[in-house]
């Protein structure tokens, strides 16, 4: 930790910094485990060169999910032009009945809804900026908000081929066929995969860094499946509150479209063909 980042942490944190661990497991962002000479202990995320309001973004995401005091959302202790200050969540053993608890405080998180489908602000995915002007409706907002800007930018960046927007106007023309009954927007982490759901001390989820928007609530549950598998028991319990529409399942790839250009372009390598297999199967 430079002396820059120390002395903005002390200044922000109102107490000395007497110890900072590295943590690791960010692709994006350094991770720190900070001691306090107050006796606190918190957890910091920074980045050298954040784009402008990252951290501020990302706290106030926090707050929206935390705000259905459905699932455990870390306390926002201070944000910085590169640093983000949390409570620190000491990881325990998963209870036994974990993935009931995360289906249904997911639930009762998307239940709680939002104004529409957008936000009344941008944020980030990772570090790209997140487009959340609002839309008439949730097909045109996956289009115009998520896909046609992202494949735009992986084009630009060398990271996906220039069919990929005649892909999207394709998908345009079907998706309001394929993406299932019209749902009013919940309230989504929009970043869900299994690395931002974090066990607290007591063996209990806690949801972490999210990219908040109102969107169709598949979208979180597409995301947990995006690199593994979604438990049964958490399905069930999460539609004990909140039951899915049929043909959730098929309509999970449209989805990942999202994330899987958004890590074509942040990190290449074989995102761009998942990419380029989803678009031929559903155009």
């Amino acid at each position: 930790m430079d002396a820059a980042l120390r002395r903005d942490l002390e200044g922000a944190l109102d107490a000395t910094i007497v110890g900072a661990a590295a943590l690791g497991g960010g692709d994006v962002n350094d991770a720190w485990r900070v001691a306090l000479g107050d006796g606190r202990v918190v957890f910091v995320k920074s980045h050298r060169d954040a784009p402008p309001g990252l951290f501020a973004a990302e706290a106030r995401g926090l707050a929206w999910l935390a705000a259905p005091a459905a699932l455990r959302v870390p306390r926002v202790l201070a944000d910085g032009d590169r640093f983000l200050a949390l409570e620190w969540l000491a990881p325990a053993p998963r209870r036994a009945d974990f993935d009931e608890r995360l289906g249904r405080g997911l639930a009762a998180i998307h239940r709680a809804g939002a104004p529409g489908f957008g936000l009344d602000h941008g944020n980030f995915l990772a570090l790209l900026p997140q487009d959340n002007r609002g839309a008439a409706d949730w097909p045109t907002f996956w289009i115009e908000r998520r896909l046609r800007p992202t494949a735009a930018l992986a084009i630009a960046r060398g990271r996906g081929p220039r069919r990929w927007l005649d892909d999207v106007d394709r998908l345009a023309a079907v998706l309001p066929a394929l993406a299932g009954p019209a749902e009013p927007p919940a309230r989504l982490h929009g970043d869900l995969w299994s690395g931002n759901v974090h066990v607290d001390e007591h063996g209990a989820p806690a949801l972490i860094d999210p990219a908040v928007y109102g969107g169709h609530r598949e979208v979180d549950l597409a995301m947990l499946a995006l690199f593994g598998t979604v438990s049964p028991r958490l399905v069930a319990a999460y539609e004990e509150v909140a039951p899915l529409a049929a043909g959730w399942r098929d309509r999970v790839e449209l989805w990942q479209l999202y994330p899987l250009m958004v890590h074509a372009v942040l990190f290449g390598g074989g995102y761009a063909s998942s990419v380029q297999r989803v678009l031929e199967r559903h155009t």
